[in-house]
């Protein structure tokens, strides 16, 4: 059914809906049958059939879903095969008696080829003895218990969710006066309280699941930087420009790629390194701005005026 109804509203994409029925394959079969994904459908339709402009965010956040939840391929464990008892010392007789060391050294050799003028003094410790080969191994440690939370504890997160909605909704529709927008505890500010704890509710939620935290949304995406021809900085500038809430200046950017030319021996001048960091700043800027202006057009509004139609 949501196949059905997002279909002639991709016709412009074709290949997305066989994406998102490849990713629905991969996912756990258990998954695809619960009522956790029959809910997560439901609410997809209602908000395809409300905001029709909106299908293809949609269509990301049920693929974060069924990602997060796909079947995991293991590898076929190999059993090791069994050690083999130590041979027996070679100075050790063949019923059991060991040779004494001899009391007097010999004399030395006076062969001229013979190097060695003292006799070898035997082992002042004694070797550690080898273990029996039918000799009962110790047990092994049991494994530590996988972590996860009852159903009671993840009903009672759920119901906390339901709640602070419930309650932002209703701080949402409440009307404001002057007075209330100088108070220390404004509805804007108890709604941002609500919201922060909320997020706080649902990665403990994530975590009882042991499933993703992704939403879905534009910002969480990676950003691919493939901006100058050495490798080595467009990974630098990469794993920079990814990590949360950073948005680089000039002198970041120029300080990667001088540890980048460092580390690797690139052999970069100055001169190259200042030109090749005016460059990425500039095309880094424009991406992220870009994702951000993305983020804010996919998210931006609220639910007094999703149903408003101009005319």
């Amino acid at each position: 059914q949501f196949l059905s109804l997002c279909a002639p509203l991709t016709q412009e994409h074709p290949e997305v809906l066989p994406f998102l029925s490849a990713r629905h394959l991969r996912a756990h079969p258990a998954f695809r049958g619960s009522a956790e994904f029959r809910n997560i459908l439901g609410r997809l339709l209602r908000r395809v059939r409300g905001r029709r402009r909106k299908v293809y965010v949609y269509i990301n956040e049920l693929c974060t879903v069924l990602k997060a939840r796909a079947l995991r391929r293991r590898l076929p464990l190999h059993a090791l095969p069994a050690a083999t008892p130590r041979q027996t010392s070679a100075n050790q007789c063949p019923d059991g008696a060991s040779h004494a060391p001899s009391q007097y050294p010999s004399a030395p050799s006076q062969h001229p080829g013979n190097s060695s003028q003292y006799p070898s003094a035997p082992s002042q410790y004694p070797s550690a003895p080898s273990q029996h080969p039918g000799a009962p191994s110790q047990p092994p440690e049991p494994s530590g218990r996988r972590a996860g939370g009852s159903r009671r504890q993840i009903r009672h997160l759920e119901h906390l969710l339901r709640v602070y909605a419930g309650e932002i909704r209703r701080l949402q529709e409440r009307e404001l006066d002057l007075a209330e927008l100088d108070s220390a505890d404004s509805p804007y500010l108890q709604e941002n309280r609500l919201k922060r704890r909320m997020m706080r509710i649902f990665r403990r939620l994530c975590q009882l699941k042991d499933c993703s935290s992704l939403t879905g949304r534009v910002l969480e995406q990676r950003i691919r930087f493939r901006g100058t021809r050495y490798p080595e900085v467009n990974r630098s500038i990469e794993r920079f420009i990814n990590r949360p809430d950073a948005f680089p200046d000039y002198s970041d950017i120029l300080r990667e790629i001088r540890g980048a030319s460092a580390r690797h021996r690139l052999g970069l001048g100055r001169r190259q390194m200042e030109n090749m960091a005016q460059e990425a700043f500039r095309e880094v800027g424009n991406r992220l701005q870009e994702r951000r202006h993305l983020d804010l057009v996919y998210n931006f509004g609220s639910h007094l005026t999703d149903e408003y139609r101009p005319g």
